[in-house]
């Protein structure tokens, strides 16, 4: 065991025969250009340009897809104002990014904000309302025009509503000195719909919508940053627009094209391989849907998880709805559980047929009638690694595990 974590090390530390700087190819990432973004940044730049005379500008709320842009483009703009200021000696404007999804919760985004602009705040133990006033007088004491970035905002309004929305939007009511702005960053074209009229008038005052990526744009994307990723030679030949072709197809999301890329790489890395090829693509398809399979286990709720369960200590296969409840409820009588009923679970059984978990399908056994079987869509060992993480169930799942080697 020691010779294989050696080697592992070994190689790890060595230098890499594919990557360059493999950075280059997280999402993350704010390349020197961002090609086909140029109207959508020169927008943004134009909107905020008052900032450079100390004025307000207009609150903007961006749309798009995932992968689409948005963030990447907000955060380029971003970047070289804060650049032209440090090169001019301009205090007059200061940017906060919030992650709403991060910081999912009301205190969380204003303890952010307060963090990106210096002031001194606790991390609990205030109001909302309290943080809120703090911040106000804090940023009024700067005297500058502040410009609040929430990201995946939908994400924050779903959790908790549009209160803080609102009190944002109106804070520059209660300014005399300073002035805040706000860009929202969402993926939900109806996000708007979802919000207080009075929100919904204040947010919205400038609107850009991200289009998607066709093929050709993510490969043009790829291509930018696989020069600055990988080595000089290793992709071979049509590993790029293959990329592309499957992000285009799904939405035309630049993130999936970049991990497609990166995970490809790691792959022919870790085979110890000169060169990325078209099968190294192929296999991080195939590991990044089983990775995105395996989240929406783990989110499941508690009676979800259990089906699944069923399934996997079955082998992943149930000859109908009928045997597969019988599993679920001997499972539920291990645990001290109070099953559901089999007309639940048949409902629960479609939900997770519609999220791609398992496969559902009517049979017809003849003068038996018509049952329905279920299935797996991944790797039953591989939902049962993903169970085991939940307490719940942990203990079931290893003394299944234990049973099943004897």
């Amino acid at each position: 065991m020691e010779d294989v974590v050696s080697e592992v090390i070994r190689r790890a530390i060595g230098e890499s025969r594919i990557f360059k700087n493999r950075e280059a190819l997280l999402s993350e990432y704010i390349p020197s250009r961002l090609p086909h973004r140029e109207e959508y940044i020169r927008r943004i730049a134009e909107l905020l340009s008052p900032l450079l005379r100390g004025e307000k500008p207009n609150n903007i709320l961006i749309y798009g897809l995932t992968g689409t842009g948005k963030t990447a483009a907000v955060k380029y703009v971003i970047s070289r104002f804060r650049e032209y200021a440090e090169k001019h000696g301009v205090d007059s404007f200061m940017f906060s990014y919030v992650n709403c999804r991060n910081e999912d919760t009301n205190y969380r985004v204003l303890f952010k904000l307060g963090s990106d602009l210096g002031a001194k705040i606790p991390f609990t133990g205030l109001s909302v309302a309290e943080l809120h006033n703090r911040l106000r007088e804090y940023i009024d004491s700067r005297k500058v025009a502040v410009t609040i970035v929430l990201d995946e905002v939908d994400f924050l309004v779903r959790k908790v509503g549009d209160d803080l929305l609102y009190r944002l939007t109106r804070m520059n009511d209660e300014l005399s000195k300073s002035k805040v702005s706000i860009i929202g960053i969402t993926n939900d074209v109806h996000f708007v719909e979802t919000l207080d009229p009075r929100v919904r008038s204040s947010l919205g005052e400038v609107e850009i919508v991200f289009p998607p990526y066709d093929a050709v744009q993510l490969a043009d994307i790829l291509r930018e940053r696989a020069s600055i990723a990988f080595k000089e030679g290793v992709l071979e030949e049509g590993v790029i627009e293959y990329c592309a072709s499957i992000a285009a197809k799904e939405h035309g999301d630049a993130r999936r094209a970049l991990d497609l890329l990166r995970l490809a790489g790691e792959i022919a890395e870790r085979e110890g391989a000169s060169m990325v090829g078209i099968q190294h693509v192929r296999r991080a398809k195939e590991e990044l849907e089983l990775n995105a399979a395996m989240e929406v286990v783990r989110t499941l709720p508690y009676h979800s998880k259990l089906v699944l369960l069923a399934l996997a200590i079955g082998g992943g296969f149930a000859e109908s709805t009928g045997s597969l409840y019988l599993t679920y409820r001997k499972i539920c009588e291990v645990l001290g559980l109070e099953p559901l009923t089999q007309r639940r679970i048949s409902d629960i059984v479609n939900e997770l047929d519609m999220l791609g978990v398992l496969t559902a399908r009517v049979v017809n056994r003849g003068r038996h009638g018509k049952t329905k079987e279920v299935g797996l869509a991944m790797d039953p060992d591989a939902v049962l690694k993903v169970l085991s993480a939940d307490t719940r169930i942990g203990e079931y799942v290893k003394l299944f595990k234990v049973s099943r080697d004897r």
